[in-house]
């Protein structure tokens, strides 16, 4: 791998595509150097490395995959790094999933992650260069996990925003600085130790599309500000510690009941566990003052009743036994 990177210190590359091979060791820090690149694949490997918050410096950077590597250690905050100024700023795609990361998840370290704040509706451009081959453009190719699937985009958008932190070790809280990047369309934190609540933040992600958050420890309510989502089309929240009542209405109305199983505090549609039933977690309303009142009211009622029955019945056996012996 030496030898390429020396060619790439000379020529200004745009991409480097290294995916499905055996390379091990560590990323040379002379990509640095690659002001031009523009996508980094090198998922499927057997590198081992931290992570290489150094290339956030890279200004053209939009494409970042390590996925199913051993890279390992912690994601530092970059606040106070003279070179923090614009850290990743073009990144769209980042896929960290099945590696050894572990730690918090910084949330100024979000804050840096710009072209995901950016609100856009249009189509966006794809993701290639110029060449001398015979079409005379190449396109970049890339696969992420999406919607529950393994996707390979063909025509990468310059629109289309994802986060993929699967299958790693991350703890702690799911970072509230997330809900910023709103033009994000898929977000992947399943299989990790995170706890806390879904912050309710997550409600401005207006084009999210795909949210797993599945296999964890994360707790407390779903927000019910995740149902004006109307974009979202795959949500799995299974098997955390989430409980209350699941809110209703809009994309909520579309889910199965897997996305949700594994929650034993969670009840309403579209699980069976109604709310209200034993162990839903799911307080009953307070009766009114007037409810009160008319049950009271009731229970006088027959208890006078009561009364009046015993009184005349005793009344009746001492005349009789009057009568008898009178006869």
């Amino acid at each position: 791998m030496g030898y390429c990177l020396k060619i790439l210190e000379k020529d200004k590359f745009e991409t480097l595509d290294l995916n499905g091979n055996q390379i091990e060791g560590k990323l040379p820090r002379s990509l640095s150097n690659c002001r031009d690149l523009e996508l980094i694949d090198v998922g499927n490997n057997q590198m081992a490395d931290s992570f290489p918050s150094w290339l956030g410096v890279l200004p053209q950077l939009q494409v970042l995959v390590l996925r199913s590597n051993q890279f390992n250690g912690t994601i530092r905050d970059n606040k106070g790094d003279n070179h923090s100024r614009n850290h990743f700023s073009c990144l769209q795609i980042l896929d960290l999933s099945s590696n050894n990361f572990s730690g918090y998840l910084p949330t100024g370290w979000f804050n840096e992650l710009k072209a995901m704040m950016t609100d856009v509706n249009d189509e966006g451009q794809v993701i290639g260069h110029q060449t001398n081959l015979p079409n005379g453009f190449y396109r970049d190719i890339v696969t992420v996990t999406f919607k529950g699937f393994g996707l390979t985009f063909s025509k990468i958008l310059t629109t289309f925003k994802v986060i993929d932190f699967s299958n790693n070790s991350f703890y702690g809280p799911v970072p509230e600085s997330i809900g910023r990047l709103v033009s994000l369309h898929g977000l992947n934190m399943s299989h990790n130790n995170f706890t806390g609540e879904i912050p309710s933040d997550f409600g401005n992600l207006s084009q999210l599309e795909s949210l797993e958050l599945s296999w964890n420890r994360i707790s407390g309510k779903i927000p019910k500000e995740l149902a004006s989502l109307t974009s979202l089309e795959w949500l799995n929240l299974s098997y955390n510690n989430l409980s209350g009542r699941i809110p209703h209405g809009n994309q909520f109305l579309t889910f199965s009941n897997s996305s949700l199983k594994g929650n034993g505090g969670l009840c309403g549609l579209p699980l069976s566990k109604q709310c209200g039933s034993p162990g839903s977690n799911a307080v009953a309303p307070p009766e009114s003052n007037s409810l009160w009142q008319d049950k009271l009211g009731i229970i006088l009622l027959f208890a006078f009743v009561g009364l009046g029955f015993g009184v005349g019945f005793a009344l009746s056996c001492m005349l009789r036994l009057f009568c008898h012996q009178e006869g």
